[in-house]
């Protein structure tokens, strides 16, 4: 597997050949920044936690430079911020017992730009050499211009492979914009309660973000347990954390549905579902 950018940084925890270690994976997640794959693919990460059979890579596009930062972290350049975030992300791989973690190292306005290739042509390479079953990506309802950016790039390395080589399942799952307003039926459930202890271990790698202002290690587990609480007003909760995703299995296998069309249908059977209810019961 050969990379664009040269300055890509590839992990192997376990000391494993990289190419070994990338083509073991039965889980993979692909996220824009440092911390993303944490907060959305955990439910992959803890599948593969501590098995023989299945493996989980990491994918981290974008080089951590734009990151906010305050505290102890207010004087620090693009540079120092880059070179910290990676070095959080090198930490999450170890401690969640990840098979491969890539950083392409990318900056996000080279990901936003749809005229830049590179990012296709590297995600290519590294689908086509991991063949993962199961993949989770950003959700295409995501209020994060560079999420959204990462998530496009990331479907159209999935459809420039053939069919038999994209993964089974694809998965994308809430960041920056809670699913909550799904219908229920159409969401996918994440149960992410099991190991909620690795969970917090794993997020709260990141200091340079919590330290720095943002409290993702509270954030987090409080939206999973509503997400949880709140999913059934007559029923008691069978899990207790919970990540909302939409499954992207059918855009990804389909080449001629469009993404406008795919993400808006959501959005119209939430519309028409409201506007039911209301009509009903006035």
């Amino acid at each position: 597997m050969k990379l664009t950018n040269p300055q890509a940084d590839i992990f192997v925890p376990d000391g494993s050949d990289p190419d070994r270690a990338l083509g073991r994976s039965t889980h993979m997640g692909i996220g824009a920044h440092q911390d993303d794959l944490e907060v959305f693919a955990f439910h992959g990460i803890n599948a593969c936690y501590e098995s023989d059979e299945r493996w989980f890579s990491g994918v981290t596009i974008t080089d951590g430079a734009g990151s906010s930062r305050s505290g102890a972290y207010a004087a620090y350049t693009d540079e120092d911020m880059a070179r910290v975030r990676r070095k959080e992300q090198r930490k999450a791989a170890v401690v969640g017992d990840y098979s491969c973690m890539i950083q392409t190292l990318y900056a996000s306005r080279e990901v936003k730009d749809p005229t830049r290739t590179e990012v296709v042509d590297d995600l290519r390479a590294i689908l086509d050499a991991a063949r993962p079953e199961v993949l989770y990506l950003h959700n295409p309802a995501d209020k994060h211009d560079t999420h959204i950016a990462v998530f496009l790039r990331c479907l159209a390395a999935l459809r420039a492979l053939p069919q038999d080589r994209r993964p089974a399942k694809v998965y994308g799952v809430e960041v920056w914009r809670n699913l909550d307003w799904m219908l229920d039926e159409e969401k996918a459930h994440l149960p992410i309660d099991e190991r909620d202890n690795l969970a917090q271990a794993l997020i709260s790698l990141f200091d340079s973000q919590i330290s720095g202002g943002k409290r993702y290690d509270k954030a987090i587990p409080a939206r999973a347990l509503a997400n949880a609480t709140y999913l059934d007003s007559h029923a008691k909760d069978e899990d207790h954390m919970v990540n909302w995703a939409m499954d992207l299995s059918p855009l990804v296998q389909d080449d001629g549905m469009t993404v406008e069309d795919f993400t808006l249908g959501y959005i119209d059977r939430f519309r028409a579902d409201v506007q039911d209810r209301l009509k009903r019961l006035s």
